[in-house]
């Protein structure tokens, strides 16, 4: 079905009630590699729900974590075959520390729809509060579908964020695990793109590919530990641009700027010549 953006453009997706507990966010954080330095103090925040910092990331799975099928990329004017589809930005706006379990309710929608010629780009926005209406974050997604564009829409914004001229202040190395794509999937996206070689060759790629909110949520807590020493209530917001993918078992260079906006940030494939990854990402603190 072609894309029809008088449908699809403030389409109410409607509201999902949910809730999560310590055990979610530990499962998550270790699917993030968390952990990994398992007697560090600052890392065991992370992985022991006595002590559990949790990273603002997590509200951006948590609606869908106990999702156990692949998604389906069909809403109000827009059936897209999921071969297709790669995400294109995400970014999380947090009204405080997410709690280590909760109960709440999710409101989304279609924002905008842009005709990209070649491909079409899907911009969705959520809202989560709790049971008495009380805001607990705010995020925004877009899914870029290959092959789906020229259906006669607006091209939307072309916008980037301007690093500074000079050498990062900070540069971290972040290992992903050969493994890392089975486990995070545990946490809701059950994509076959990350799992099934078949699946991946047939969406164009040589193996499966990491979740891009696997590749998010790691660099987020690499920035934390780095410039927040892990104090992951201090984040505010953290949004990212998806420019490039990870498979499994690479590893993340992260080099990250301080400036009077926040915590600028790009992201690369160091196994690949420095292979773009995320790029246009800030982190900012409350």
């Amino acid at each position: 079905m072609p894309i029809d953006p008088a449908v699809a453009i403030g389409a109410d997706l409607g509201a999902t009630e949910f809730t999560w507990n310590s055990t979610d966010v530990l499962l998550y954080h270790l699917a993030l590699g968390a952990g990994a330095r398992s007697t560090d103090p600052r890392e065991l925040r992370y992985v022991l729900e006595d002590r559990l910092h949790v990273l603002p990331t997590f509200g951006v799975v948590a609606p869908g974590f106990r999702t156990f099928e692949p998604p389906a990329v069909r809403f109000p004017g827009i059936d897209i075959d999921l071969s297709k589809v790669l995400h294109g930005t995400q970014s999380i706006t947090v009204s405080g520390p997410i709690p280590a379990s909760g109960a709440a309710v999710a409101r989304s929608r279609i924002a905008d729809v842009w005709d990209k010629e070649k491909a079409a780009v899907i911009v969705q926005e959520t809202t989560v509060s709790d049971p008495t209406g009380a805001p607990l974050w705010t995020s925004s997604s877009s899914i870029f579908a290959r092959g789906e564009g020229n259906f006669g829409g607006h091209r939307g914004p072309s916008t980037a964020v301007t690093l500074p001229d000079r050498e990062p202040d900070r540069v971290v190395e972040v290992p992903t695990l050969p493994q890392q794509a089975l486990l995070y999937r545990l946490c809701g996206d059950r994509n076959p793109l990350h799992a099934d070689p078949e699946f991946a060759a047939r969406a164009g790629f040589e193996r499966p590919i990491l979740h891009g909110l696997c590749t998010y949520g790691m660099v987020c807590k690499s920035v934390v530990d780095t410039v927040l020493d892990g104090e992951a209530g201090r984040v505010a917001s953290f949004a990212a641009k998806f420019a490039g993918v990870v498979f499994p078992g690479e590893t993340l260079r992260v080099r990250i700027w301080t400036t009077d906006e926040g915590y600028l940030v790009t992201t690369t494939a160091a196994d690949r010549d420095d292979a773009p990854v995320l790029a246009d990402t800030l982190l900012t603190v409350a």
